[in-house]
C-alpha cells in the first residue's frame, strides 16, 4: 500500500531535524515540493539541503507541484482558506495518484504540521474519501515558536500563567483577555504596533534558523518602528518573509 509521511522539518536550520524525522526521510521515494517561483527558491533549497544531509542513498526524487494562489486580504478569511484547501486537495490527490503501488511520498512542512498548516486536514480528507488507498503518518518538528524563545533565551510563560497562540488577524481584535503572554504568527500587517502605547515587551524574529535570520527584542514602544523597517526591507529583498513574535505584559499589568 502507498504511504504518505507529513514530516515537520523545523523552523529553518537543518540542525532542527529530529532523529524521528531523519528516519522518516530515509523511507521516502518521492518528496512533494509545493513552493514555487523565484521568491521561494531559498525554501526549496533548504528542503533539498536537508534531504542531501540526512538521506543515506540517492534513491529518491522531488516532484514539483503548483501551489494554488489565494487572496490573503480577502474579507471572508475562513471561506477563502476553505477554497484554498479544496484546491490543494485536488493537487495532493494528483501527487498521491502518481506514486507507485508500494511507494512512500512525503510533504516536508516548516516547523510542525499541527500549527497553522492544513496538510494534515487535507491528507485526512483524501484518505476519508477512499478513492486512493494509503496509510499516512505525522512526524512532529520544532516550531518557530520554540526556536524564537530559544534564540531570545526566554521562557514562553510566566510561572503558573497561560500562553495564547494566535494570528495577526485575530490580534487585531485586541490583546487576548486573561493572558499576559501572546505568541503571534502570520501577521502581515504589523498589528503589534497598535499596542505600542502599552508597557509590553516584544521578542521578534524572522527567517529563524536560516542565514537570513533577524532578531529584535525590547520594549515594544522602543523597537516597534525598527521591526517595521527591518521587516519591510527583508521582505523587499527576499520577496517573502516568515516571522513570529512574542508579546509579554508584566504579571498583573492589565492581563
Amino acid at each position: 500500500m502507498k504511504r504518505i509521511l507529513i514530516i515537520g522539518i523545523g523552523a529553518g536550520d537543518p540542525d532542527y531535524i529530529t532523529m524521528q524525522a531523519v528516519k522518516a526521510l530515509n523511507e521516502v521515494d518521492a518528496f512533494f515540493i509545493m513552493d514555487k517561483g523565484d521568491a521561494k527558491e531559498k525554501l526549496i533549497a533548504l528542503r533539498k539541503e536537508i534531504c542531501k544531509r540526512y538521506i543515506k542513498s540517492d534513491d529518491y526524487r522531488f516532484v514539483d507541484a503548483v501551489s494554488p494562489e489565494w487572496d490573503r486580504g480577502a474579507e471572508d478569511y475562513r471561506a477563502t482558506v476553505e477554497d484554498l484547501n479544496n484546491d490543494k486537495q485536488a493537487v495532493f490527490e494528483q501527487l498521491i495518484e502518481g506514486l507507485g503501488p508500494d511507494e512512500c511520498g512525503a510533504f516536508l512542512i516548516w516547523g510542525d504540521p499541527m500549527l497553522y498548516d492544513s496538510t494534515i486536514r487535507i491528507v485526512a480528507a483524501i484518505a476519508a474519501r477512499g478513492v486512493h488507498l494509503f496509510d499516512y503518518e505525522v512526524i512532529p518538528g520544532i516550531t518557530s515558536i520554540q526556536a524564537l524563545a530559544a534564540k531570545h533565551k526566554t521562557p514562553l510563560n510566566h510561572i503558573g500563567q497561560s500562553v495564547e497562540i494566535t494570528t495577526g488577524r485575530k490580534l487585531g481584535e485586541g490583546f487576548p483577555a486573561g493572558f499576559d503572554t501572546v505568541v503571534v504568527m502570520l501577521d502581515a500587517r504589523n498589528v503589534y504596533k497598535q499596542f505600542a502605547d502599552q508597557d509590553i515587551d516584544i521578542y521578534w524574529g524572522a527567517y529563524i534558523g536560516t542565514p537570513d535570520e533577524i532578531l529584535i527584542a525590547g520594549k515594544l514602544k522602543d523597537v516597534a518602528g525598527e521591526i517595521e523597517r527591518r521587516r519591510a526591507d527583508a521582505r523587499r529583498e527576499n520577496g517573502w518573509i516568515m516571522d513570529t513574535y512574542i508579546l509579554r505584559r508584566g504579571v498583573g499589568d492589565g492581563s
